[in-house]
């Protein structure tokens, strides 16, 4: 399931680091005012803290070029969760 919002420039990063402590996006791509795609994140288990700094720094340059921005959010699916987790309980 993925959903676009459109995201000022000077919004960006902060609006990145709030999708990725929300914790249920599995890749965030942002997109120029054309739709032309500037970045991929994929957000795995494995990625936390310092592994981060490079994509901030990349978010905060590419912020600084233009004005407008869409973040197409690719949520994960609780439906496609192994069994017993979710919606299994008697």
């Amino acid at each position: 399931m993925a959903t676009e919002e459109k995201v000022a420039g000077d919004k960006l990063v902060d609006r990145v680091k709030e999708l990725v402590r929300e914790g249920n996006a599995r890749r965030i791509i942002v997109k120029n005012e054309t739709g032309q795609t500037l970045l991929e994140i994929p957000l795995t288990m494995g990625i936390v803290g310092a592994m981060f700094l490079p994509i901030w720094v990349a978010l905060g340059s590419i912020a600084a070029l233009a004005s407008h921005y869409t973040l197409v959010v690719e949520k994960k699916d609780p439906a496609a969760a192994p069994a017993g987790e979710i919606g299994n309980r008697p």
